[in-house]
């Protein structure tokens, strides 16, 4: 049991470490932002107190001293300044590392040793080194029975509970910079909160004191936290007011019964029972014979009535926290397969029904079709996350690169709440790495450099997402010097690449730098520079089925563009026919299909082009690409594909139409087969291929030959 419990909370600090990375990084740049001071102060104190509890000792020994740091540094006995800063997030990675390695016991390597003589040295003079607090161990008969106490349980561990609070702030409490509000907005971050404010000891005009506080607030909570986040909320101004924290209890836990006003005052001690039973006989509403009886204060009631609204609201909507689970991804990979076998089966279902011309099997069929297909939106619905999460991983690369390369850059992020499949969000880690360590490296100059051509000093990267179809746009933009097209061929022609006197496109110029160990960079550094980047990024993202494309400006800057399919586990696709096999080419890139007469598109060279609006565009013989056998028939069709401008036509025998299928990989034996993306079982049992269509149109465009 106490393994689950060390579970649940590595869960957590984990998200509370990657919470702090964002404060600091924001506090960075506001660095007497108060409420940023408090929050990174919070998660720190909360790692603190939970690490000791579930025997994460190390990390939360060493914890203590950063915390001592950024208390004084919230008290304003010290600046938060980039000293600050790197302190607490070279902290924050070695906590995770000793949690990730599970470092529960024992002394303090040297890396660890020297941070925490950082921080005291840091905090001299600063800070007073408050007693560290003794985590409360499980009892001894707890450990033996393998179990944690209750009481040992982490923050959201246990269920929905509801806690009355009063806040009565001192009249002063605006001189010391607090701001009571802001307090009521950290209660309510915490999860589902109703506040009522009180002003009936504001004074008339002629006594009011603008800089004096009047106002106290009734508030009702309902949070899976527990009390301690609570009072970790006030745990600065415990001093500067009157605090008052009541748990009621379990939210759900007379599910159904809605709690009476007359109850609610009795709990709050606004009124005695004799009263109540008084005006309880007046058989008219409770709220008004109190009021005119004089029993209750009006601000009383209107607490009162809150809390009885907020209870019932939590009892009728169980709370938000409390409908989100955390599941495997590997049983949502495993649903998804369930599925996938689904599709087959009911393809197979309905062409069964259209062989027997049975009406009551096809109704049948139709009904499961819906059926399955509402369960496939929305198992695909569960494993798409936004990419935001991917996207603030980046702000810390950014920060740590730039100032490693002496330069300012500021990392700018736009559509984080555009959704990808989760597979496809973690395997764009890499590939955005890379682009942007490039950018940071090649792209953004000094900022001497800069002010010579007249930009700002600091430079920018911009990291945006949106959907574009069936697939997302990935732009990552900087405004740096932009591609030197010149030096790109130059290093082509040395590489023999190209030739002597042969003259590439811009477009195809820029391609030229995906190449493996291509690098136009004149020295190696740490960072880039050996020509391995780039190519990563366009082997994973053509694993991925996406694509990579380049817009650049001399002294403008470069925008890199990924195209990435929603998800790898189903695709729309278009179903083609060649001799007894078949095909699937994916829908996204289809432009049109048209006819091809025997002899169509040969030019006099031998060359595979045929003339369509206008344009010449080369074409693939599947047939004799993929080896059909049989004859091929006298009128065959052109499937055409467009890929971000560029065209490639497709030569099958007869095109059947849509068809959405779910992807199988083909296995180690045809991992590398060209032109062959993924595998799927057809309705009838039949195995259909699926087209790579980046790789095959790359090919086309390169042939000089006849290739049908």
């Amino acid at each position: 049991m106490i393994d689950k419990f060390k579970d649940a909370f590595r869960e957590e600090a984990y998200e509370l470490l990657s919470q702090l990375e964002d404060i600091l990084l924001e506090l960075e740049a506001s660095p007497k932002d108060l409420e940023l001071i408090n929050a990174a102060f919070r998660a720190i104190h909360t790692i603190k107190g939970s690490a000791g509890m579930f025997g994460f000792e190390k990390p939360g020994r060493f914890a203590h001293d950063l915390e001592n740091l950024l208390d004084a540094c919230r008290a304003g006995k010290r600046e938060v300044d980039k000293t600050v800063i790197d302190l607490t997030l070279r902290a924050r990675d070695k906590i995770r590392a000793m949690i990730e390695q599970d470092e529960s016991e024992g002394s303090f390597d040297e890396e660890a040793q020297l941070l925490i003589h950082e921080f005291r040295a840091a905090c001299t003079g600063y800070c007073e080194d408050k007693a560290q607090p003794q985590a409360t161990a499980p009892s001894a008969a707890a450990q033996r029975d393998g179990q944690a106490s209750p009481s040992a349980a982490p923050a959201g561990a246990g269920g929905i509970r509801s806690y009355r609070i009063r806040l009565v702030p001192a009249r002063d409490i605006f001189l010391s910079g607090t701001r009571p509000l802001k307090l009521l907005e950290e209660l309510a971050a915490l999860s589902v909160m109703s506040a009522v404010a009180n002003f009936s000891a504001v004074p008339s005009l002629d006594t009011l004191d603008p800089e004096a506080c009047y106002t106290s607030w009734d508030a009702i909570l309902s949070t899976d936290k527990g009390i301690d986040a609570i009072r970790d909320v006030f745990i600065f101004v415990e001093d500067q007011c009157e605090l008052s924290i009541d748990e009621l209890g379990e939210a759900d836990d007379e599910e159904g019964h809605t709690k009476k006003l007359g109850e609610i005052l009795l709990e709050r001690g606004a009124i005695q029972k004799p009263a109540l039973d008084d005006a309880l006989k007046s058989q008219r509403k409770l709220g008004e014979v109190l009021i005119d009886t004089h029993a209750v204060s009006s601000s009383e009631l209107q607490a009162a009535l809150a809390e009885q609204d907020h209870l019932k609201r939590v009892q009728e909507k169980h709370v938000d926290t409390g409908s989100s689970v955390r599941v495997a991804s590997e049983k949502l990979d495993q649903l998804v397969d369930l599925v996938g076998e689904m599709v087959t089966l009911q393809a197979r279902l309905s062409r069964t029904s259209g062989e027997l011309a049975d009406t009551g099997l096809s109704s049948i069929a139709e009904q499961l079709e819906r059926l399955v297909s509402q369960l496939r939106d929305n198992a695909m619905s569960i494993r798409m996350l936004p990419i935001g999460s991917t996207f603030s991983k980046f702000r810390r690369v950014v920060r740590d690169l730039s100032r490693d390369l002496g330069k300012q850059v500021d990392l700018l992020t736009e559509g984080e709440d555009t959704e990808l499949d989760k597979t496809v969000i973690e395997r764009l880690n890499d590939p955005l790495v890379h682009i942007i360590r490039n950018s940071l490296d090649h792209g953004i100059e000094q900022p001497h450099e800069r002010k010579a051509k007249g930009k700002p000093e600091g430079g920018t990267i911009c990291l945006s997402a949106s959907h574009s179809g069936a697939t997302v746009e990935i732009r990552v933009s900087d405004d740096g010097n932009g591609l030197n097209l010149e030096a790109i061929r130059n290093k082509a022609r040395e590489r023999g690449i190209m030739g002597p006197n042969e003259e590439l496109s811009e477009q195809d110029t820029m391609q030229l730098i995906f190449r493996p160990s291509f690098s136009t960079a004149q020295n190696v550094s740490a960072v880039s520079g050996r020509g391995v980047g780039m190519d990563v990024v366009k082997r994973e993202i053509d694993a991925l089925g996406g694509g990579v494309y380049l817009e650049s400006k001399p002294g403008q800057g470069t925008t890199v563009v990924l195209s990435i399919p929603l998800t790898l586990a189903i695709i729309e696709g278009l179903l083609v026919r060649i001799g007894g096999e078949r095909f699937v080419i994916p829908l996204s890139c289809v432009e049109a299909c048209v006819e091809l007469e025997e002899q169509e598109g040969l030019s006099e060279d031998g060359s595979a082009l045929i003339h369509y609006r206008g344009d010449l565009i080369p074409i693939v013989d599947l047939r004799r690409s993929f080896a059909v056998p049989g004859e091929q028939p006298a009128l065959r069709q052109v499937v055409v594909a467009n890929d971000q401008g560029t065209r490639t036509g497709y030569v099958v025998d007869a095109v059947i139409g849509d068809y959405q299928t779910v992807i199988k990989p083909l296995g180690r034996l045809f991992k590398e087969a060209e032109g062959i993306s993924g595998a799927t079982i057809l309705g009838d049992g039949t195995v259909a291929l699926i087209i790579d269509h980046k790789r095959v149109s790359e090919a086309a465009r390169r042939q000089k030959g006849r290739v049908h």
